[in-house]
């Protein structure tokens, strides 16, 4: 099954030197998430933002990214398939 229009995506991030990590769901598809990430990456900036389904917004600094784990584009089935 494929991601439906906003289902939302599961994103954790590990963060250097924290014993924590970072978890939250957004509406953007992993690809966009993982885009993002790259640029971010690639180009050198400072740190790189997301926003949850909530309308939260969180700033990573790129220097401190440790992992980025991100969840399934496919909506879970719920009930019984006969």
């Amino acid at each position: 099954m494929v991601r439906k229009e906003g289902s939302p995506v599961e994103i954790r991030i590990g963060i250097a030197n924290t014993g924590r990590e970072l978890g939250f769901e957004t509406n953007e598809s992993a690809e966009a998430v993982k885009q993002a990430v790259g640029d971010a990456l690639g180009s050198g900036a400072p740190f790189v933002s997301f926003t949850d389904t909530k309308g939260g917004s969180y700033l990573v600094p790129t220097a401190a990214l440790a992992y980025v784990e991100l969840g399934s584009d496919h909506t879970r089935r719920v009930g019984f398939v006969a």
